[in-house]
């Protein structure tokens, strides 16, 4: 499988360079993404739950950055195994280019996958690839320009409080102790199963 493609992202050079060097951002754009560990300078690890087709798996991976030339481009050689589902390897390299206060991406993606997801057709492997580029690049260009809108946002200049609607119903203390304390347990719950 081989994918091309240039992304016009709403951030200076360095914010974008920066944005993909962490892996906090890098996990809340990848869909399916559920950790991304580093695990030194250049290299991480990735857990992550991928759909293509009737083949659903969780992966775990490995990411490791070369020919690393901040804040321009960087190579990646990625692996990942999914079980039953099959595996995934390949390379990308990726480029930036200051234009005017955007950053264009440009990205090459060489990848090679085995097993089922094999099995499945490599037209249906292609578009749930490209579906997951186009999603990352959607959540990764609303990261970035998110505090563009915070600092429109906080540039406006209300002169009065905003008053309470009197519709909304009033919860106490307790009450928002008892929502977090569940939201909690069903968290940790959900960790437990997707873990076990």
């Amino acid at each position: 499988m081989e994918m091309t493609g240039e992304q016009l992202v709403p951030a200076s050079q360095q914010d974008t360079w920066n944005a993909l060097m962490d892996p906090e951002v890098l996990k809340a754009c990848v869909p399916g993404c559920e950790a991304i560990e580093r695990l030194g300078d250049n290299a991480f690890q990735v857990l992550m739950v991928a759909r293509v087709g009737p083949v659903s798996a969780k992966f775990k991976g490995k990411l490791t950055l070369t020919e690393v030339k901040p804040p321009n481009s960087y190579s990646m050689a990625f692996e990942g195994q999914g079980g039953a589902a099959g595996f995934a390897k390949g390379g990308a390299q990726v480029r930036l280019l200051a234009e005017k206060d955007h950053t264009k991406l440009a990205y090459d993606v060489k990848a090679n996958v085995g097993g089922k997801l094999a099995q499945i057709g490599s037209r249906l492997v292609d578009a749930a690839a490209r579906k997951v580029a186009d999603d990352f690049f959607r959540n990764f260009n609303e990261q970035l320009s998110a505090p563009h809108k915070k600092e429109a946002a906080h540039d406006e200049h209300h002169s009065e409080p905003v008053a309470r609607d009197p519709d909304l119903p009033k919860i106490g203390d307790g009450t928002l102790s008892f929502i977090a304390a569940g939201t909690l347990v069903v968290y940790a719950v959900a960790l437990l199963t997707l873990f076990d």
